[in-house]
Order: structure tokens, then sequence, then C-alpha cells
């Protein structure tokens, strides 16, 4: 039985006034192993996002289903850690507080929640910053306890919408580093979503593209680079074989989209 199993999802929007309604993903099948790190890659408004939403229970397919551990998905759920791109901090919890938050609302002890607290700000860097509030940190500090807010959950699985867009370049290289780096400590499965080849590449054990919009799994290769991996594998011939396929298939789907 795989881990995470999504068997025929599609997810169309209805139109104002009754008009034809938008179809955002045709029929998908995708499936992880406990364990595996997934990048999704596509066109922009492809539906990569509406898939991870639609895995993280915040939305509802229009037919199929996704399951975990083989129990049907119906909505958010603890075993569920999401990171969005967008800082999606509580602006009026300082760090320690939206790192405990999770932690909070399951009735973990107090003494137990300041550990573990403790144990994350570490383990994202966030040191001397536990009283901060949001708006007092960099952008790449909030995702830091985003993910840690994340974490501290002690999710099976992690789903990332783009978490490192926003970010200036280098300190979205070492976010990446980052998270690879907390990967391979934990091991938990991740699901990645991401506009960056070069990303998907240097995080993921597998990469699958989609179509442009309906969007629908065009590619499913796997990363032919073994862990741990640093800033050296991106001039690798493996490296720029993958971005080079991985780059084709993109791009012969926005020109389809064009076309249309």
């Amino acid at each position: 039985m795989n881990f995470l199993s999504v068997t025929g999802v599609t997810r169309s929007f209805p139109a104002h006034g009754g008009g034809t309604p938008t179809l955002a993903l045709r029929p998908t099948d995708l499936s992880l192993r406990q364990g595996e790190f997934v990048a999704i890659l596509g066109p922009s408004g492809c539906g990569k996002s509406t898939l991870l939403r639609i895995v993280a229970g915040l939305d509802t397919p229009t037919a199929g289903t996704v399951s975990l551990h083989g129990d049907r998905v119906t909505g958010p759920g603890p075993e569920r850690g999401m990171v969005f791109q967008s800082y999606t901090l509580f602006p009026w919890l300082t760090v320690e507080q939206n790192i405990a938050f999770g932690l909070s609302e399951k009735g973990v002890p107090e003494s137990e929640q300041r550990a573990i607290v403790q144990k994350f700000i570490h383990r994202v860097g966030l040191e001397k910053f536990e009283k901060h509030w949001p708006r007092q940190l960099s952008g790449g500090m909030q995702q830091r306890c985003a993910l840690a807010r994340a974490l501290a959950n002690d999710p099976e699985i992690l789903l990332l919408d783009e978490p490192f867009g926003a970010l200036d370049h280098q300190t979205r290289e070492l976010m990446q580093e980052l998270l690879l780096e907390i990967f391979l400590a934990d091991r938990k499965t991740v699901l990645f979503v991401t506009h960056d080849i070069d990303e998907a590449i240097f995080l993921a054990e597998r990469v699958v593209v989609m179509t442009a919009r309906p969007g629908a799994i065009k590619l499913d290769v796997p990363v032919p680079l073994p862990y741990p991996r640093d800033w050296t594998v991106k001039t690798t011939p493996e490296f720029a074989a993958l971005k080079g396929q991985l780059m084709g298939a993109i791009r012969d789907e926005v020109r389809k989209a064009a076309a249309q």
C-alpha cells in the first residue's frame, strides 16, 4: 500500500452566472512512498497548488480520492503540515508562540511545548528571536518560523507550496539547504510545489511535471543524484541532462497553452 495515494482526482470551479465551469485538474493519479521527497513542476495556472490543497484537505476534489495510509482524506489533519509561499504567521503572536500554536491546540503540556519550541528554534536558526513579532523578521526568517511551526506538530507529511518563491536568490538557496538537512535528518515525506527547475532537482528524489491547464501528470522522473547533496551537484552532467529534459517538457506545455 502506498503511503499517499491520489486516485483519479479532478477539480472544476463553477463559473459565475451559470456559465461553463473551469476545469483545473483532469483525472490525476500520484503516489508517494513513506519518507520520499517529490517535487511538482508545471506552467503557471496548471493546478499544482490546487492539487496540493486537495492533498492538504483545504479543498475538495470534484471527483476522485486522496488517501493517507489507506484512509480517505476529507479535511485538514495534524498528520499533514502545510507551508505556504505567503508569510502566514499570526502577526499577534511572537516567534515562539507561533511555533507553539499547534501544540497548544492539541493540548500538549506547557513544559513539553517549551522543549519542542526550543528544539525547532535551534534547528531553523532563530535563536535570540524567540520574542520577536513576525513584522520584525526578514522574509527568510519568517519562512524559517513557518517551517518550524509545521515541523513542531510532528506531521507525517510536509506539503510545501512554493515556500521560497518570494525570497531573494541567496536566502532561497540557504533555505533549500536547510530543508534538505531537515529532510535527511527526519525522513518525513515531502510534497513540494515549485516553479524553479533547479530547486526541484536539487531537493527531490522524484520530479513530477504537470501539463498546462487543465492539469494532469505529464512526466514522472527519478532524480539520479544521491543524497546528501550540496551546490556542486548543479555542476554535474546528470543535473544538466535532467534540467534539459524537464525544461523541454515544461516549454512544450507553455507553447500549448499559448496556442489555446
